[in-house]
């Protein structure tokens, strides 16, 4: 018997795509503005970059745990519900932040609501759909997911011309479509119906886990190293004169990009493989960044947001899926947790470095140093596909 679906999609993908709309249109509401607002409280762009890497990565230890007893106890919904509605309670408490510390503090606390949800829910989705679909399944999921980075910073934009200067508006509203998504999840969104939900009674040990699935997050730690937080993007652009109330749009051309490529590079990747789709995004992401240490003209800044659009579209549906391919079925929690935790740990030393060489050296430093990491995972990935083709030989 079919199962019944939404748009040609499995009914749980296509709610969980629902959902992180919602939850990214608040989530970008906010971050769209968040680096103009710390520096309006007196934050410096060191602080910036640290705030940044220090609420990632100090949550980003749930991210693992959250899959490991997503897997044990064979379910996901509850993790979802917690994680979403985590957000939903602290996104209109950033209204009441006077100093950078308070912001860290609810940063440090929304990224635990992020840490105990991503990993299950991409379990899920993965739980959810055949082999044959993977791709296609992350690639709607992060178009949603970029759709809802569209509509959040033009909303915060939006709010800043009506009302310039006025932060507190924007973090009150956009509590509503945070609520939006935790009630998505309620009503919507079931287990996944597959062996993998049942109840694990056996012991899960990370040596279960094949030697090339550590070999991969080995590139994703050097590729992250410098991958600054996406702020420093925003103050470099700020530098060039433009209109504050202009910046939200800068994030905005990039989740068009990402939207409209999404699918079907997710569609792509199901047909031809995933490595080189992660090859040609990393060499994308290498290109965006020298863009930005080497110039500072708005024009080609708004040529880089849209190359980033297109890096992410290439990459981040592509990984997680390539993560599926690897891991068997009934250790996704797991590995989609450990994946997230890397991300998250290498982001303090990435977001420090950068903040440091914007301050100390020049604001073109942290860019290059992207540039040149970017670069060597590149070769990393290059010699990855290589001994994989090997092995199937």
């Amino acid at each position: 018997m079919k199962k019944a679906k939404i748009l040609g999609l499995d009914k749980n993908v296509f709610f969980v795509g629902l959902t992180s709309f919602f939850t990214d249109t608040s989530v970008k509401m906010i971050y769209s503005v968040m680096p103009l607002f710390l520096l309006s409280i007196g934050a410096s762009k060191a602080s910036i970059g640290l705030i940044e890497g220090i609420a990632e990565s100090t949550a980003s230890l749930l991210k693992a745990f959250s899959g490991y007893w997503s897997d044990k106890i064979g379910k996901n919904k509850p993790f979802l519900i917690i994680g979403y509605g985590i957000t939903a309670l602290v996104t209109p408490l950033y209204a009441l932040a006077k100093i950078p510390v308070h912001v860290l503090f609810l940063r440090f606390f929304e990224r635990i609501g992020k840490g105990v949800r991503v990993a299950p829910r991409d379990s899920l989705i993965s739980g959810s759909v055949q082999k044959d679909e993977i791709g296609k399944s992350f690639g709607f999921h992060k178009a949603m997911d970029n759709s809802g980075a569209i509509i959040g910073p033009l909303l915060a934009a939006f709010l800043l011309i009506i009302f310039p200067f006025n932060y507190a508006n924007i973090f009150l509203l956009a509590t509503i479509p945070a609520i939006m998504g935790v009630l998505t999840i309620v009503f919507f969104i079931k287990e996944a119906k597959s062996e993998k939900k049942e109840k694990n009674t056996t012991k899960i040990s990370l040596k279960q886990l094949p030697k090339k699935f550590y070999f991969f997050l080995t590139i994703i730690f050097v590729f992250t190293l410098g991958n600054s937080s996406v702020s420093l993007l925003l103050v470099k652009t700020a530098e060039t004169g433009i209109n504050e109330s202009y910046i939200p749009f800068m994030f905005m051309i990039t989740a068009i990009v990402s939207v409209f490529f999404a699918m079907p590079i997710g569609k792509l990747s199901d047909r031809i493989g995933r490595e080189k789709l992660i090859i040609i995004g990393f060499f994308v992401y290498v290109v965006v960044y020298y863009l930005f240490g080497r110039f500072n003209n708005i024009s080609i800044f708004i040529f880089s947001f849209a190359l980033y659009g297109f890096f992410l579209a290439l990459t981040e549906g592509t990984q997680k899926a390539m993560i599926s391919d690897i891991v068997s079925k009934d250790l996704t929690g797991t590995a989609y947790g450990i994946y997230s935790a890397i991300l998250g740990i290498a982001l303090l030393p990435a977001s420090l470095i950068a903040g440091l060489l914007y301050d100390k050296v020049n604001s073109n430093a942290p860019f290059y140093f992207g540039s040149v990491m970017a670069l060597l995972a590149t070769f990393l990935m290059l010699a990855f596909t290589i001994i994989s083709k090997m092995h199937k030989e």
